[in-house]
């Protein structure tokens, strides 16, 4: 099992919670991620949004792939996801900066597609925002261009929504034949999308039914279209580590006391503008994707056994959120991965 966490450029990841101690500033996530390539973790997820979903619109949140640049070079060793979504992006000029960041890395920049589903969002910083299966097709067509550019010494790409005309890109990414592309999506275009250009498959939080039928279901995809298994099964979970189950119940009641927040402000877009397999109740909203479901509240024995079942289910990335970002991290960097690794000697 790899370990990876959501960088906290949001502020949080709590819509109840006002003040979670964990300012959505630079020297916070640097101090975080450095933290974490001590601590043990894998990989970092830097989600892409240009308002903030979890604290509001108007509240601060850090840009992305500038935060990812700045990050690979004060980092060693840790795996650095970006979010990208195409209809914010020039694919050409996307390929370009991936590869930059990928060097100054040395290889450990990666990228994670999103189509996109918050329409206000898109309306405020110029974004196209298209019906559902458009936005997939934009993004099959967008993936088409990096690679056409990371692998090829001169590039031309004539399609609906993007052409390119003997394009040059060098250097190349350090990773070939391309950085690793994560992608998530419930709807039948997103997976034929996802099953037909990327690389590694992620999901919001599930049940470990609900995940091993998701991960069943893309691996047989990915056997019908004569492809090679994906590389990674990843999946979002938020994290509640306590010494006793009375005190874990304790916290999770606290965050989930629905309160009247504009961290609630993409709602109404995010289930309607989604295609998704599980309804969405506020409760579920509450915590930034759908992290509660995976149910990782108790004791470090309790989620170390509930981790082994997703492991066994076949998730073999868990991309975990936190609050406070650090103290817990650090917490479950002591007191929960030891218990795994001793399980697997």
């Amino acid at each position: 099992m790899k370990y990876g966490f959501w960088l906290p450029i949001f502020g949080g990841w709590l819509r109840n919670v006002e003040d979670e101690k964990m300012p959505p500033t630079f020297e916070y996530a640097k101090k975080v991620i450095q933290s974490a390539e001590k601590w043990g973790y894998d990989i970092t997820l830097i989600a892409e949004l240009y308002l903030n979903d979890i604290k509001g619109p108007e509240a601060d949140s850090l840009e992305a792939w500038s935060t990812a640049a700045a990050l690979a070079a004060v980092t060693d060793k840790i795996e650095i996801m970006a979010a990208v979504r195409p209809g914010f992006h020039n694919p050409a000029v996307t390929a370009k900066m991936a590869a930059n960041i990928d060097q100054i890395s040395n290889g450990r920049f990666t990228l994670n597609v999103v189509s996109a589903w918050w329409e206000e969002e898109a309306r405020q910083y110029g974004g196209v925002f298209t019906a559902h299966d458009e936005r997939y097709e934009r993004t099959e067509e967008f993936l088409d261009v990096l690679k056409g550019l990371w692998t090829e010494e001169t590039f031309s790409y004539n399609g609906r929504y993007y052409q390119i005309n003997n394009a040059h890109l060098s250097p190349k990414p350090v990773q070939r034949p391309n950085p690793v592309l994560y992608a998530g999506g419930e709807s039948e275009r997103g997976k034929q999308a996802i099953v037909n250009a990327c690389d590694a498959y992620v999901m919001h939080g599930g049940t470990v039914d609900e995940v091993r039928t998701k991960i069943e279901d893309m691996k047989e995809r990915r056997q019908r279209s004569n492809q090679a298994d994906f590389q990674s099964f990843g999946m979002a979970a938020y994290v509640i580590c306590r010494d006793t189950e009375e005190e874990a119940q304790a916290e999770l009641e606290r965050i989930t006391d629905i309160k009247e927040s504009s961290g609630y402000a993409g709602y109404n877009d995010f289930v309607t503008k989604s295609q998704l397999e599980q309804q969405v109740k506020l409760y579920d909203y509450s915590v930034s994707n759908r992290g509660l479901r995976p149910n990782l509240v108790g004791t470090p024995e309790q989620l170390a056994r509930r981790i082994t079942e997703y492991e066994e289910a076949g998730v073999d990335l868990l991309l975990l959120q936190f609050s406070p970002q650090l103290e817990e991290m650090e917490r479950f960097s002591r007191k929960v991965m030891p218990l795994l690794s001793k399980s697997h000697v």
